[in-house]
């Protein structure tokens, strides 16, 4: 065991229970009693788990999170917490126990089957406490704890708990009570490789609460079945109060959305069954919580009960226990709404690791998603931690040969292979957005050695003559331009791979120049920034024509060449933006970008000249738009643009979330032009600020609010006919530069205070 936090003492245990691939086991219990014969001075618990746990100190339970120690590759790094626990013990007798959970460690995970990581879950802790005559007590997890299973029959991310409170084991963590009929613990091995570090990043909290409206009451072989709407799609779990006879059993099954018949819509939920059970034991009003689960939900269908019987729902919001430090409002209420579903996408998948979603059976660490999101993340809450510990899952997970996987935690997913472009990028995307965001250059330094291994891997194993997923060298080239709804009729979309794997690798190029810069590597820079212009020459002569056309013609193809500088020529620059433009109003304004494209496509307008086009865009209600899912009820951020169409209704079961985020990476648009809250990235973490903003379409005033490491920096403007009035907020040891739209006058430069103009049109 590779650890400083625990002393040799302590050992791994674990319960003899072991499930299969397909079956799991009722949740573990250990306890241990010790005796102290003085006062406690002080007294420090530090404790992990392979899988979940919470712990209990005299009946008391330890601290606040949820779904602890959180995520990682198990086989490389296991988080670990220290409590002060001194308010908890006393002299005489003690009683130290744990309830475990299988989670991601030993759990379902994705589409596969239990136990990717371990057959079951594994307990370490150690308690030292100081008495009041100086002396130290040490009770750590070894062969003389005990174990027993109680009320959690199953507990299952993916597949829900079932409680059945007859079961329930009283006064376990007490002193006094009565343990004969548990069993000694299993004593485990762990391999010394693992590293046990102190947690980083924010654990998972309950973050708030949803009261939950009953919608229908039907009854169904006798038994009542409800609906209750929670009027917001989140990630989380619900608490009910209870009044039944002993025995009963109530079913709960969540769901996003529902049939037009009102009934539960689950198949989108594919291989998770995302239910949950709970057995009365009759005796009055009965609350529950699960312990070891969550859901993606936001109907709930309670079975079981009949119509006499009584039961009140709340939801309960969980998420990583990221600060909200941004706002945004406009004066288009739709845009509002989608800003509303921007977070609350944000909130649902920022739980451990950036997830794709949190309803169906995968739920994994995607970098494509989170590389796209990072910069909007970070306007929406502070997120620096958050990414510093999945940056450091990157690194876990890399490959000796400098490859980055699909999903992260690494987790036997994908082979020894990279995640393609626009998804292991996010190697370098990342920290790099983290560093201008929060001025964090230690993550850089952190990461910059894993860095370079990637953009060494790519340039030898993925690349011919410079050229990305050449097909000579790689069969796949990654997921394309995911989802895209260009026309080519294929879930990768129709942009050439190899053309969108070259314009990344310049990116990248790109960025690692910058990035070396910053750490003061001058010899490094040079030769990255002499790369990228070997790789921009390259991409230019493939797939740029001297009239300014770019291959495929797809609108992702040319917000890439535009947004990452790869045409080099006034001329086609002009030429190509115009052809943008074009294919933007053929289609009715709508836009035809997946994933890789959608993120950039309203800058690349709006710095090319065409505003107007930008906010036609934006503010398109109808399909395909990020309007479209606004206007009919979305809550949160659809996987798919027509994940819903009221022609078809819901899309591909197969693949159908409408709780994904990827598609909110516009909210940084919004922020940074209709707002107009912007960093400068030569002074990075809002060290020096630019207020740029861009009025346009129907908005006739806008408002962002950003809490800053220097203070709350906040923008309002509003438009008249002849005037466009601003009011910014600039904190203390910092300073600001207005840039006004055109014909507004001049830049204007500021000091920290708060100023009001009123810029003559």
């Amino acid at each position: 065991m590779n650890s400083s936090l625990f002393s040799p003492l302590a050992s791994w245990i674990s319960s003899h229970l072991v499930g299969s691939p397909r079956t799991g086991t009722p949740a573990p219990y250990v306890r241990k009693p010790f005796r102290l014969d003085q006062p406690v001075k002080s007294a420090r618990l530090t404790v992990t788990a392979l899988g979940f746990y919470e712990v209990e100190l005299n009946g008391q339970r330890v601290g606040d999170e949820i779904l602890a120690p959180g995520w990682t590759d198990y086989s490389k790094r296991v988080m670990a917490r220290t409590h002060d626990v001194t308010s908890l013990l006393h002299a005489g007798e003690n009683v130290f126990g744990a309830i475990l959970g299988d989670g991601w460690y030993c759990g379902f995970l994705a589409w596969r089957n239990r136990q990717v990581y371990g057959d079951r879950p594994k307990f370490l802790a150690e308690l030292v406490v100081t008495l009041a005559n100086g002396s130290t007590v040490t009770v750590s997890t070894d062969a003389s704890w005990k174990t027993t299973t109680g009320p959690i029959c199953e507990s299952d991310m993916l597949m829900g708990e079932t409680y059945d409170a007859r079961l329930e084991l009283g006064a376990w963590s007490q002193a006094g009570y009565d343990d004969r009929s548990w069993l000694p613990v299993v004593v485990e091995a762990m391999d010394p490789a693992v590293e046990i570090a102190e947690r980083l990043g924010p654990p998972v909290r309950r973050i708030g609460e949803i009261t939950a409206k009953s919608m229908s009451l039907r009854l169904d072989w006798n038994q009542a079945r409800r609906i209750f709407d929670m009027g917001q799609n989140f990630a989380g779990r619900v608490r009910i109060a209870v009044t039944a006879p002993r025995g009963t059993l109530v079913r709960l099954r969540f769901s996003e959305i529902l049939e037009p018949n009102g009934d539960p819509y689950i198949e989108n939920l594919r291989g998770a069954r995302a239910t949950d059970y709970y057995v009365c034991k009759g005796e009055g009003q009965e609350i529950w919580e699960p312990r070891f689960t969550f859901h993606g939900f936001r109907y709930v269908e309670v079975h079981g009960l009949n119509d006499s019987h009584k039961i009140e729902v709340t939801g309960v919001v969980l998420h990583s226990d990221t600060k909200p430090t941004g706002t945004f409002r406009c004066s288009n209420d739709l845009l509002n709404q989608l800003q509303h579903n921007i977070v609350w996408g944000q909130k649902s998948n920022f739980l451990e690791v950036p997830t794709d979603c949190p309803q169906r059976d995968e739920r994994l660490g995607w970098t494509g998603d989170a590389q796209v999101f990072v910069r909007t993340a970070a306007f929406n809450m502070n997120v620096q931690e958050f990414f510093r510990k999945w940056v450091r899952d990157i690194r876990d997970a890399q490959y000796a040969s400098g490859a980055v996987p699909s999903v992260i935690p690494e987790n036997k997913f994908t082979g020894e292979d990279d995640g393609g472009p626009a998804w292991s990028d996010a190697t370098i995307i990342c920290p790099w957005t983290i560093y201008l965001c929060y001025g964090d250059k230690q993550i850089l330094a952190d990461h910059y050695e894993s860095m370079q291994r990637y953009f060494d891997f790519l340039g030898r194993e993925k690349c011919k003559g410079l050229i990305r997923c050449h097909h000579e060298v790689d069969k796949w080239g990654g997921y394309g331009d995911w989802l895209a709804l260009d026309g080519s009729g294929k879930v990768d979309g129709g942009t050439p791979k190899d053309l969108i794997g070259t314009a990344f690798y310049a990116y990248d190029a790109g960025l690692m120049e910058k990035i070396a810069t910053v750490l003061g590597h001058k010899a490094d820079a040079a030769k990255y920034a002499q790369r990228r212009a070997e790789i921009a020459e390259v991409f230019q002569r493939r797939y740029l024509t001297p009239d300014g056309l770019i291959a495929s013609g797809t609108q992702t193809a040319a917000v890439l060449a535009l947004h990452f500088g790869l045409v080099a020529n006034a001329e086609q620059r002009k030429l190509l933006a115009q052809e943008l433009a074009r294919d933007v109003e053929k289609r009715g304004f709508h836009l035809a970008t997946g994933f890789v494209g959608t993120p950039y496509l309203l800058e690349v307008l709006e710095e090319n000249g065409y505003l107007d086009t930008a906010y036609k865009l934006l503010e398109q209600e109808t399909f395909p738009s990020w309007l479209f899912p606004v206007k009919n009820g979305a809550t949160t951020i659809w996987e798919r643009w027509d994940g819903w169409t009221p022609e078809k209704g819901p899309q591909d079961k197969g693949m159908n979330s409408y709780n994904h985020y990827a598609y909110g990476a516009v909210g940084a648009w919004m922020y940074r032009s209709v707002a107009g809250l912007e960093l400068d990235p030569a002074q990075p973490g809002y060290q020096h600020i630019i207020f740029r903003p861009r009025p346009g379409g129907t908005i006739t005033w806008a408002e962002a609010s950003l809490e800053t490491a220097h203070g709350l920096v906040s923008i309002r403007w509003e438009k008249s006919e002849s005037a466009l009035k601003v009011a910014v907020t600039v904190p203390a040891g910092t300073s600001a530069t207005l840039l006004p739209p055109a014909g507004y006058g001049s830049a204007q430069e500021l000091k920290p205070g708060r100023h009001e103009l009123t810029l003559k049109a």
